[in-house]
């Protein structure tokens, strides 16, 4: 959502901060917020004037008309501003229809004035601009504005001046104060668009001989913008309606929300209630509060809500279980429902989201079936039957009635079952499986011939092309009524791989010559191919660095797809709107700033530029083309007949109910002939009118359907369009958002655009006003369906539809990664791994959550066991792994590992270049002896040797015994490591047996020569052997198998390798030449009859 109320005293600091104009603005700055807990000796060391001046006390809570309502306690000191506000703070209130507790005041200084210093002055977004009200009577009475200021719009992009204000604004105020008025007026509007307000009212504006003083003042500003204006806006918070308290459980979602790239909305209307929604898709929430609200459950509905937008399993069961925890938390005497509804989802992995609300159902089974809930489903999309599957399963296992449904019931219908209605059938038919689609069921796997390119009563013409009207000099060009045609060819912004091979496999099945998509667009990669697949083919398509080339190219192109981020997408398409060849831009991104849409639109009406977005999923001809992932996958476009046109053209909103209209046309009629989801956002790039207009004028559509939503006017022109008979084909409309009108308070609902600002705005007048005009206007959504099928039986009847033969589609190979996803097919991994699992939302190391592994305070020793040794290990042997990394992590330059890498930084070579140098040097000879050292002892001591009976075996062999001998340390010169490890291991290890025979082997050997010591290497492996067979968390077998396969030798490359990489630091910041060793300390070899 955009457009959000700030409070009073937000605005006001806004403004203060930052207008710019010449007028002195009074008592900057000079405000207190208080509430109940307000500690008044603090407020009043902070703010000295409370106590010297005259003052102003009034709730800060989005209400309106505070004066009227007695809410505004007038010229008090501070002890009666402290007496007013005992009287009401914490006070239930009615306001309107909202009742709520008024919690949060605002204290300024009281401006004595006449009633003719008083103004009124008002700044608010229209799609072709901004006006500024004004009025030369402010205050209290100012009574109906809008029909009695004075009133001028600035065009989008276009400049506001001292001079219009004065000759058009300020007719009828006295000339003295003209100039001070216009200087701020001007300043005013400037700070409106800096900020990205988008309504800004001050009334009373007060201006005396000393200036300009802000008294009351409410506004909204365009909460997209925030990565613009983080700067100047700081962290702002957007208060609740006055009626609806703010609840903690709001703002977490809120926080999710903003933390994701998919959708996720909470709105708590009553706690309360037994009517609980958890539904897909910004239009799909709305139509089920609406039936929710028609079937009399009003009082009863205890939240809005919605998901979208393809989040994690993770992000979906955090939505779930706040949610269950709600409903959980009272007791209902009829116990509760939860309706999971949705429309056909478009890209969204219906069972994978489906998974994280099976969780939370699995955590909350115990409370759930405490407070008698029950559980409605309905569902499509991806993979939908799946998700349903395991849906019924958890209700099975769980004993929570669930009641799972699929595309072949109404949206809807499950309202009617939930609250007692309509019967809930035993076993509701299902639709085929994805897979029965994609695979292929004929015999032949050829494509068939293209005999339907029109719809089933267009008549054929030699060329769909429709070009845009050259327009007159001056005049914005004209656009065209035929967007797409079956050679429509496209450049897609953005790498999106899923939706293109979407587009192609569409393409596919609509038997297109080509592929609709000619080229990408991705500026963070160079030039390149993209692999895809045509049908059973392969096809390269090319990638391009910048939009220049793509167009230059390829200039078939006049169709632009736009993934553009939010951030973006307005750049884009404004580069993109230079090349005349583009005729028709989709912009996918949700959430651009509506000041940055309304500059598009303006460039695209000049440049004879269809817009469809944002905030869309796009449109879909069948037949001919489609935009991105709309229609969903090939499993829906099939079942909803999109692979061939029908007679029918739609536009609606929203891009889930959109693939919802897909459905319910497929069922009723003969099918779609074009469909456009014009967006969500308060100014959709293209409107409803622009799209009914060329439905109109195109042969081939014979009935329109609309479907409006709550907020804007834009429908009113399609009831003066059929009454002046410029649309004389049967419209059939509905507009969602019926419910608005029966909430207490404000709700803003899914989409951006969804909130009424005016009586005329409401869903209810709309359609109201629709079906007065002569449009085919539903009750309800739940009876749109079959609306829809008389209106088509009767053309059906007349003979303006003739239904034609059905055609066949070809096949499609399922992708393997889809296939694997449905359970169609196995194979064997390539790699197996059983210590780390980074799939889910948290990384997970042996089985153990992050999370927990620095809540338990695992430290590197504790890592290091889960992920070596799948264990956790005793806190003993966690210290004892990170002591053994400590005393290994260096030895001084002198040793081969750190020469090596001394080396090899030297000669200009990066990080990894010289730790792996020196690392290969690891060996029997340096530093490798832990293994054998533990093994060689290990054998000894297992096979019953006496230590003196090792060293002679050793030494009649022949061989070096592994870990003992230092070219340094002797008996007389211990090794300070060995002692420091020596002294822990005796006092935590349960167990040293083969310690002790190490150090038995250690006497006998010293005696021999006093530097046959027991080297840290060899205490390491031995003490290492004492911890895996010892601590409780090994078998015999276990432990003596991570000997052998080398894990503890991995002890002294992990800790060695801190001391060379510190080495290679060390030579780069004494900025070291080129090593080249001395020719004294080599000693040249050579045969005498060679030598000099």
């Amino acid at each position: 959502m955009s457009a959000k109320a700030i409070s009073e005293q937000t605005g006001k600091e806004f403004l203060y901060k930052h207008i710019c104009t010449s007028a002195a603005v009074q008592n900057r700055f000079r405000y207190a917020s208080v509430t109940a807990e307000t500690d008044w000796d603090r407020l009043t060391q902070d703010h000295p004037w409370l106590l010297t001046e005259r003052l102003v006390v009034k709730p800060d809570q989005l209400i309106k008309r505070r004066g009227k309502l007695g809410l505004v306690g007038l010229d008090l000191d501070l002890q009666g501003v402290r007496e007013w506000f005992k009287a009401r703070v914490m006070k239930e209130t009615t306001v309107g229809k909202a009742r709520g507790v008024l919690k949060n005041f605002l204290i300024e200084p009281f401006v004595q004035h006449p009633q003719e210093e008083e103004f009124y002055v008002c700044i608010y977004a229209t799609r072709e601009g901004d006006y500024v009200l004004f009025h030369h009577e402010g205050g209290v009475e100012v009574g109906d504005v809008d029909a009695k200021a004075q009133r001028l719009l600035v065009a989008v992009d276009e400049k506001l001046s001292e001079k219009q204000v004065k000759e058009k604004l300020l007719a009828h105020v006295p000339d003295e104060k003209k100039e001070v008025l216009a200087s701020f007026i001007v300043g005013l509007f400037n700070l409106y668009e800096d900020l990205y307000f988008t309504y800004l009212e001050i009334n009373p504006i007060v201006v005396t001989k000393d200036g300009v003083y802000v008294l009351d003042m409410a506004a909204k500003i365009d909460a997209t913008a925030d990565y613009i204006c983080k700067a100047k806006w700081g962290d702002v918070e957007f208060p609740p309606p006055f009626g609806r308290e703010a609840y903690p459980e709001e703002a977490y979602i809120a926080d999710l929300d903003a933390k994701s790239g998919a959708s996720l909305k909470l709105t708590l209307l009553n706690p309360r209630g037994r009517i609980w929604t958890m539904v897909a898709g910004g239009g799909a929430s709305v139509v089920y509060s609406d039936t929710i609200c028609d079937l009399g459950g009003v009082d009863e509905l205890a939240n809005y809500g919605e998901y979208s937008g393809a989040p994690s399993e993770q992000q979906t069961y955090d939505y779930a279980k706040t949610i269950l925890s709600l409903m959980t938390r009272e007791k209902h005497t009829q116990g509760k429902v939860l309706i999971i509804g949705g429309s056909i989802a478009n890209f969204t992995n219906v069972a994978a989201t489906f998974k994280g609300i099976v969780r939370a159902i699995k955590d909350y089974q115990g409370p759930l079936k405490e407070h008698e809930v029950t559980i409605f489903v309905r569902r499509g999309g991806p993979n939908y039957q799946e998700g349903l599957r395991v849906m019924g399963e958890v209700g099975k296992t769980t004993g929570i009635p669930i009641h799972v449904f699929g595309t072949e019931t109404h949206m809807t219908a499950i309202v009617g079952m939930a609250l007692g209605h309509r019967p809930i059938p035993n076993q509701p038919p299902m639709d085929a499986h994805t897979a029965n689609f994609l695979l292929n069921a004929s015999n032949s796997a050829v494509t068939p011939a293209t005999t339907r390119t029109a719809s089933f009563s267009e008549p054929r013409t030699s060329s769909e092309v429709n070009p845009a009207k050259k327009s007159k000099a001056d005049l914005p060009a004209a656009k065209p009524t035929t967007l797409f045609r079956k050679q429509t060819k496209a450049i897609v912004w953005g790498m999106q791989t899923r939706a293109v091979q979407g587009m192609l496999d569409f393409d596919y099945v609509c038997s297109r010559d080509e592929p609709s998509v000619a080229a990408m667009v991705y500026p963070f990669t160079g030039d390149h191919k993209q692999k895809f697949y045509w049908g059973h083919k392969e096809i390269l398509l090319p990638v391009y660095k910048n939009m220049a080339d793509a167009m230059k190219k390829h200039p078939e192109v006049d169709v632009l797809i736009s993934f553009a981020s939010l951030r973006s997408a307005f750049d884009s398409t404004m580069e993109t709107m230079q090349f005349p060849q583009i005729h028709t831009i989709a912009i996918i991104a949700e959430g651009i700033p509506e000041a940055q849409t309304r500059k598009i639109i303006k460039k695209a009406d000049e440049k004879g530029v269809t817009i469809i977005g944002p905030a869309t999923v796009g449109g879909i001809k069948p037949g001919c083309f489609k935009i991105g992932n709309t229609g969903g996958m090939l499993d829906n476009i099939l079942a909803s007949k999109l692979y061939r046109p029908g007679s029918v053209a739609y536009v609606s909103r929203s891009g889930g109910m959109s693939n919802e209209l897909n459905n319910i046309v497929s069922r009723t009629t003969d099918g779609v002939y074009e469909g456009v989801a014009i967006g969500g956002d308060r100014y959709p790039g293209s409107t409803f009118m622009d799209h009914v207009l060329r439905y109109q004028d195109t042969p081939g559509v014979e009935m329109i359907i609309v479907l409006g939503e709550v907020g804007g006017t834009e429908e009113y022109k399609i009831c003066q369009g059929i009454g002046e008979g410029r649309i004389t084909k049967p419209v059939v409309c509905w507009c969602i958002g019926t419910c608005a009108t029966m909430f207490t308070s404000e709700v803003q609902f899914g989409h951006a655009g969804a909130c009424a600002n005016q009586a005329s705005e409401t869903a209810v007048a709309k359609n109201q006003a629709l079906r007065d005009a002569g449009a085919y206007v539903p009750k309800s959504f739940d009876e749109l369906g079959d609306v829809i099928k008389t209106v088509y039986d009767e053309l059906v009847a007349n003979g303006t539809i003739i239904p034609a033969q059905e055609v066949p589609p070809p096949t499609v190979p399922m992708d393997y990664s889809w296939a694997r996803e449905l359970g169609l097919i196995r194979k064997p991994a390539s790699f197996m791994t059983s210590i780390c699992d980074e799939r889910g939302q948290e990384l997970i190391y042996a089985g153990m959550p992050i999370t927990e592994v620095f809540k338990e305070e695992m430290g590197l020793g504790g890592v290091l066991g889960l992920l070596w040794f799948q264990r956790r290990l005793p806190r003993y042997a966690c210290q004892f792994i990170e002591m053994c990394l400590m005393v290994t992590a260096d030895h001084g330059p002198a040793v081969s590992g750190a020469h090596n890498t001394i080396v090899c930084t030297r000669a200009g070579k990066d990080l990894i270049s010289c730790l792996t140098s020196g690392l290969l040097t690891i060996g029997d000879r340096f530093g490798g002896a832990l293994d054998a050292a533990a093994k060689l002892f290990s054998k000894a001591f297992d096979s019953g040797m006496l230590p003196m009976e090792f060293v002679n075996k050793m030494k009649k062999d022949g061989k070096l015994i592994m870990g003992i001998g230092h070219r340094v340390k002797s008996i007389n010169n211990p090794d300070m490591r060995v002692q420091i490890l020596k002294d822990f291991v005796k006092q935590y290890f349960p167990s040293t047996q083969l310690l002790d025979y190490a150090l038995d082997v250690e006497k006998i050997t010293t005696s021999k020569k006093p530097n046959l010591i027991l080297n840290v290497d060899g205490f390491i492996g031995v003490a290492f052997v004492d911890l895996l067979r010892t601590c409780g968390g090994f078998t015999r077998d276990e432990a003596d198998e991570f000997v052998e396969i080398g894990a503890l030798n991995g002890i002294f490359v992990l800790g060695r390798s801190m001391g060379f990489i510190g080495h290679y630091l060390d030579q780069k910041r004494l900025k070291q030449g080129l090593y080249r060793h001395p020719w004294d300390d080599i000693s040249y070899v050579l045969p005498e009859h060679m030598s000099m």
